[in-house]
């Protein structure tokens, strides 16, 4: 039998441009503009700037090694991947699969990383994000929610291998040091619930990121990282999810049982890539279907707030316990709250829509300048979870005071748009950003012809402050 890894590497390591489907391509260019303007808003953010100081003072006067965006210095590999992908998860603007892993948060920053290294070019980047992003998220897929109620943060845990993975395929690494690389990444993978539970920040992508970059310099030296770290007696998925089998403790749609070797099943052929959504909102990324189908509804039935007696939700039941059920921090379905999925749905009657600058720390509503009608609503809305709803998309029914509802039906893929709908959208984010309008439009156009850029890094620069050295 050939590993999971072997069988991962082989795939990544044969894998050209010419092998994306137009799809794939244009997921990719989009998760790129939408994790840059993360990085954009988050180098304003006191965690993000924490982080780039943290990394300048130990690394400042580095001459070869990769450079910190929007702040230009050049530091270690490691070290700018670690910045980046703070300013990534601060600013907000993430990209989500399957509710609880934030693939682009580290994948960027170590995509990014790499191609200044190589000097790749556009295509080279778009294949190795491609390849990053599907093999982060096959690893992950049926197992986040076993993961997280085993204590451990499926974020950081998965989100070490999609960089790597990218890392790899842009320095173009041989199939054995690919293979290497991710039995490394199973040494290196962490991330832990009970810091945020006992009024702690918990240490996520970042440090993933951070570590990936250490697994692809340790491979590229020859270390050798075994052949079954993944499904091993003692491998990754035995120690993360308690067994090697497949079993599930929980999963989104309650089933208990699946199989490693879904993993590879149709690998190249079915992208679990273009699963990935955007989550324009700051805010849990379960919210914000919440926000645009209820306004959906709302507008489609001329509903305002006046009319409205009443508004009922059926939800994914993990959308309503973050982040698991084992270990639950909120609860969705209890009292509204700012901040909270009714608080959202609220918005989305009164006000058909959501500040895409606001709340820019995650999840956390701030209370400035709600609507009154917000506030009142929310007490007034129910969420009722369900274990057959698919996740991300609710079924809202808004019931109105002469005794009529509506009800509009999510799908769940209404933020898996694509990258014309992404420079549409993102471009709410112009008036909070460091940068003038104009750069931000040079981002938006050279991610947009990515595929025919000679070099990828150009992206880096250009989320440097004009004037400012890159």
């Amino acid at each position: 039998m050939v590993s999971l890894s072997r069988q991962l590497a082989q795939w990544a390591v044969g894998l050209s441009y010419d092998d994306l489907p137009p799809a794939v391509v244009d997921r990719a260019k989009g998760v790129t503009l939408h994790n840059l303007a993360s990085v954009l808003l988050g180098s304003q953010s006191k965690a993000g700037q924490q982080a780039v100081q943290l990394i300048t003072a130990e690394e400042s006067g580095v001459t070869q090694g990769a450079t910190i965006m929007v702040d230009g210095t050049t530091v270690t590999k490691g070290g700018a991947a670690f910045a980046n992908a703070e300013m990534a998860m601060w600013g907000g603007k993430l990209d989500s699969f399957r509710m609880l892993t934030h693939p682009g948060t580290s994948i960027l920053p170590g995509a990014v990383v790499a191609a200044e290294t190589a000097g790749a070019s556009g295509r080279e980047f778009l294949t190795g994000i491609a390849v990053g992003y599907e093999v982060m998220e096959r690893l992950a897929s049926d197992f986040i929610p076993t993961v997280m109620s085993r204590g451990f943060h499926a974020g950081p845990v998965f989100g070490i291998f999609g960089p790597a993975m990218a890392a790899a395929k842009i320095l173009n690494l041989t199939e054995d040091e690919v293979n290497s690389t991710i039995a490394l990444c199973v040494h290196l993978a962490a991330g832990n619930l009970e810091g945020p539970r006992s009024g702690g920040v918990a240490l996520r992508e970042g440090a993933a990121v951070r570590n990936a970059m250490l697994a692809v310099a340790l491979a590229q030296m020859g270390q050798e990282g075994g052949e079954t770290t993944l499904e091993g007696e003692a491998g990754f998925y035995h120690a993360y999810t308690g067994n090697n089998e497949g079993r599930l403790t929980y999963s989104f749609v309650g089933d208990t049982q699946t199989s490693l070797d879904k993993i590879t099943s149709g690998l190249g052929q079915d992208w679990m890539f273009l699963e990935t959504l955007y989550r324009i909102y700051s805010t849990a990324g379960y919210n914000i279907a919440h926000v645009d189908v209820t306004a959906q509804l709302c507008t489609e039935h001329d509903i305002r707030y006046e009319d409205v007696e009443r508004v009922e939700a059926v939800v994914n039941w993990l959308e309503t316990q973050y982040p698991s059920p084992a270990f639950p921090s909120r609860r969705e379905d209890g009292e509204a709250r700012q901040g909270g999925t009714k608080y959202y749905t609220s918005y989305g009657v009164c006000q058909r829509g959501f500040p895409v600058l606001r709340s820019q720390q995650m999840g956390a509503a701030d209370g400035v300048n709600d609507p009154p009608e917000v506030l009142d609503l929310m007490h007034r809305v129910t969420i009722i979870p369900s274990r057959e709803m698919t996740l991300f998309g609710p079924r809202i029914t808004v019931f109105t005071k002469d005794g009529k509802s509506y009800t509009k039906q999510s799908t769940g893929r209404e933020f898996m748009w694509d990258f014309d709908e992404e420079a549409r959208r993102i471009r709410d984010v112009i008036p909070g950003l460091p940068i003038s309008e104009a750069q931000f439009e040079d981002i938006i156009a050279t991610c947009r012809d990515l595929n025919s850029q000679d070099r990828a890094d150009s992206l880096i620069k250009l989320t440097v402050k004009q004037g400012q050295s890159a």
